[in-house]
């Protein structure tokens, strides 16, 4: 018999996320491999612009793991839009990934209102679509090889 249980439970969250990494690794010779070793670990990406007054005018936060570059968020202030912020602080992260991390690739997930084209002149391909991720937005996961 069992009791199933729809509360958040940090305890028995981390006792999963333990026990999920256990099963792949004993799956997975590659996932096998990182283990123990720097590459097991997120390390985090952050690049930022400032403006002559030292205000924040755009940033790019992310995290490099194995040779993946992962971006989380790219935002420029409006004022500043226009003027190749978003593009230098993608190339400056797709750099510190490639050349100081090892990076072959880098991810990102974007909504139809954002940025997919942005992300497509930058040379990223679109992996997946996911129509109504909210309801009435598309998500689209774009890659792109960095060597």
């Amino acid at each position: 018999m069992f009791r199933m249980e729809t509360e958040v439970d940090k305890d028995r969250r981390d006792l999963l996320r333990i026990r999920l990494r256990d099963t792949n690794t004993a799956a997975s010779p590659v996932l096998r491999a990182l283990r123990g070793t720097p590459g097991e670990r997120e390390l985090p990406l952050h690049v930022w612009v400032l403006d002559a007054a030292g205000e924040l005018a755009g940033g790019l936060v992310g995290h490099t793991w194995t040779a993946w570059l992962h971006v989380t968020y790219l935002w420029v202030d409006e004022r500043h839009r226009g003027a190749s912020l978003g593009s230098r602080l993608l190339t400056q992260a797709e750099r510190v990934a490639r050349e100081e991390r090892g990076c072959a690739m880098s991810r990102v997930e974007t909504w139809d209102f954002q940025a997919p084209e942005f992300y497509r002149k930058q040379g990223y391909d679109v992996v997946c679509v996911i129509p109504d991720y909210p309801p009435g937005i598309t998500e689209y996961t774009l890659t792109k090889r960095l060597r």
